[in-house]
């Protein structure tokens, strides 16, 4: 491998930002015009005839209607522009099978954005170890919460640079998100051990060689308790409202803190993700998971009028536990983790992991003795021992006998660092 090979690599750094009641404002209203934008839009679409459906057509109809309508000039230009193309990509996306159709945006049930196409608008500059300025348009220069080095000013150039951002509301406060394009070396091959781990509920993470990851509750005791109080009192008050009655200003309230409550929790599961990905990562140079089908595994037990489910209620139960766990964004992230680092991410078939033997290979009935025990019920075996490590060794043991016993449909993948755009350094 070159010394001097470098590779692109794009990915986005969210930081949040510390604005003012006024520049809340400002956003808010931003958010607001893009998404009326975006309905009108899509009316457009909609009522005009499939031959004038184009680019150029849609453009101007944006321009007029931003001269008609004073409250959608709040919006710049660019980003107006943003939700055109965002708009014809998700009927791209529609007509190649990847998506749904695009939908009308609901005031309460939609996300608030705002894009900033162009990267030089940002004009960012960091002012303190834990902050730095950025320029938003139409906004003006706010404080954002400086956590990782940007490359900005004497350190940007063609390869290493910030392309464009896109502020993002949540129930904790407004965001920001860049896009941000840099030159790295190639990645070496990662020379760390292999490692197989099996996900589950009680431990989030075990690995094939004992090693297991857990964490606690997300939120404190007292933020579960308020949690809980909020929950009845939205319940209450949606108890009151009759049918087909708008929504009242305190029961959105309400929603507003338990919704915050809920974000609190994810950001804090999503940091450990982080460390926990990452530490993985370092340590290991071939990973292997299982390929499970998430979808399948957290679908109701309710059952229909005819056959009606069996205990739909610990169904659910579990159901909310796979949810919270996020098993899908923890492989995600093991996948561009390893592969920075030079290693690779390996799924391999799950059925039959937490049954079968990782001594002797054999399938018993009735060794999984409990969640946390498993005792080989082979006669020439009896091997004991955890069942998660059970189960994550024969996740190991999978990916090393190869393609043998591995089926065509299920063989694994193998993900690697994606080459976008190589250079030789200068």
């Amino acid at each position: 491998m070159s010394q001097g090979t470098l590779v692109t690599r794009q990915f986005g750094h969210r930081a949040r930002l510390a604005l003012s009641p006024a520049e809340v404002s400002k956003a808010d209203a931003q958010a607001h015009a893009a998404r009326t934008l975006w309905n009108l839009l899509h009316a457009w679409w909609q009522m005009i005839p499939k031959d004038q459906r184009t680019l150029a057509n849609a453009d101007a109809a944006i321009r007029q209607a931003r001269q008609d309508l004073d409250f959608l000039a709040v919006l710049p230009a660019q980003a107006a522009q943003a939700v055109l193309k965002t708009y014809i990509q998700a009927w791209k996306n529609c007509w190649e099978g990847r998506a749904d159709a695009p939908k009308f945006k609901a005031r309460f049930r939609s996300v608030m954005s705002v894009d900033v196409p162009q990267g030089r608008d940002l004009s960012i500059t960091r002012v303190h170890r834990r902050w730095g300025m950025v320029n938003l348009p139409k906004i003006g220069r706010v404080r954002f919460r400086w956590t990782t080095d940007l490359p900005v000013g004497k350190h940007a150039n063609t390869g290493n640079r910030i392309t464009g951002a896109r502020l993002v509301r949540d129930a904790l406060g407004w965001h920001i998100a860049f896009r941000v394009t840099t030159q790295e070396a190639e990645p070496e091959a990662h020379q760390g051990p292999e490692v197989g781990i099996d996900v589950g509920v009680t431990v989030p993470l075990a690995l094939s060689d004992g090693t297991t990851y857990e964490h606690g509750a997300w939120l404190t005791e007292q933020e579960q308790a308020r949690l809980l109080r909020l929950e009845q009192r939205a319940a209450r008050r949606k108890a009151h409202r009759k049918p087909g009655e708008r929504t009242s200003r305190r029961l959105q309230h309400t929603y507003d803190q338990i919704a915050g409550l809920r974000a609190k929790a994810k950001r804090r599961a999503a940091d450990w993700q982080h460390r926990t990905t990452t530490a993985i990562a370092k340590q290991y140079g071939t990973v292997v998971v299982e390929a499970l089908t998430i979808t399948n595994m957290v679908t109701s037990a309710r059952g229909t009028v005819e056959v009606p489910g069996k205990n739909v209620a610990q169904k659910a139960g579990l159901n909310r536990s796979i949810a919270a766990e996020a098993w899908g964004r923890t492989v995600t992230m093991l996948a561009y983790k390893t592969a920075r680092h030079g290693g690779a991410l390996v799924k391999v078939p799950a059925p039959g992991t937490s049954r079968r033997c990782s001594a002797c290979g054999r399938t018993t009935p009735g060794g999984r003795e409990s969640q946390a025990v498993f005792v080989c019920k082979n006669p020439d075996c009896g091997w004991s021992g955890n069942a998660d490590h059970n189960a994550a060794r024969n996740i190991l043991y999978l990916y090393r006998i190869g393609l043998v016993a591995i089926p065509a449909a299920g063989r694994a993948v193998v993900r690697r660092a994606r080459r976008v755009k190589p250079a030789t350094a200068r």
